[in-house]
């Protein structure tokens, strides 16, 4: 099936699909029985509905999808054709070079779904999540003008510069782009060190020395910044039969979002 025959549904159900348990999993149970596992299943409606939802939740701001999470080029390609959405965030840089490159038969599907700048032609802003030292991959990366320039690394130290100048100098290539990930943890008063690890790029002041670096340095273009409040976004706040667990970690989350927006701005 085709990314653009993915989508086509009705998104405005009145009642989320799979609300009904007791009619929802049976049915999917039986449109499965003759096959043998392993195998994934994808309610389209689900999909549609949920997508329609993050748009809604967003309020005009562009969501970009994470391969992490959705295993499957076509689910992507599908969720990138609608409103709202904008660019994937990838898990490593062979797979954002894939994803960004023309869809073949060895790929996964033919380029039947047209281009828009995604599709057919490969998706046309792909960001790596994580710093990468893949020296083939940025190889590959730097030999190709079109796959430079969809492309974005993240990188956190100067040291992620000099191993692209290591595999591929300045002068031998396109820019690289590249985006900087601040350290969204919170250092509480009281608690310490509260979120992931992610980064040593924690104060505006170490963000902004290595963003000037990045600037001034031929070869490479200053593309964004990146941060992941894990203490926020990975940490439930409604733990069942915990109401006083719960409650203190979304006074945590409270605190440590003033923190952020504070310092990220």
């Amino acid at each position: 099936m085709t990314a653009a025959a993915l989508l086509r549904l009705d998104d405005a159900a009145a009642e989320r699909p799979g609300a009904d348990p007791a009619a929802f999993w049976p049915r999917l149970t039986a449109a499965t029985a003759p096959l043998d596992p392993p195998y994934g299943v994808l309610d389209r409606a689900a999909l549609a509905y949920n997508a329609a939802d993050l748009v809604r939740r967003a309020g005009g701001v562009p969501i970009r999808v994470a391969s992490k999470s959705i295993r499957v080029r076509g689910v992507l390609e599908a969720v990138l054709a609608r409103p709202g959405f904008a660019g994937v965030l990838a898990y490593t840089l062979p797979e954002a070079l894939w994803l960004a490159g023309p869809r073949t038969r060895d790929g996964g599907g033919d380029d039947s779904d047209g281009d828009n700048g995604r599709g057919g032609s490969g998706i046309a802003d792909v960001v790596v999540g994580y710093p990468s030292t893949d020296r083939a991959a940025i190889a590959r990366l730097a030999a190709d003008e079109q796959l430079a320039a969809r492309v974005t690394l993240m990188i956190d130290d100067v040291a992620h510069l000099d191993l692209i100048d290591a595999v591929a100098a300045p002068g031998s290539r396109p820019s690289i782009r590249v985006a900087l990930e601040l350290d969204a943890s919170w250092k509480a008063p009281v608690l310490g060190h509260l979120g992931v690890r992610r980064s040593p790029l924690h104060t505006p002041e170490q963000l902004a020395a290595l963003a000037r670096i990045v600037a001034e340095r031929p070869g490479f273009v200053l593309d964004g910044v990146m941060a992941y409040e894990g203490q926020i976004a990975g940490l439930g706040d409604a733990v069942p039969g915990r109401p006083v667990r719960s409650a203190l970690i979304r006074g945590i989350q409270r605190a440590s979002r003033a923190e952020l927006a504070e310092r990220r701005g």
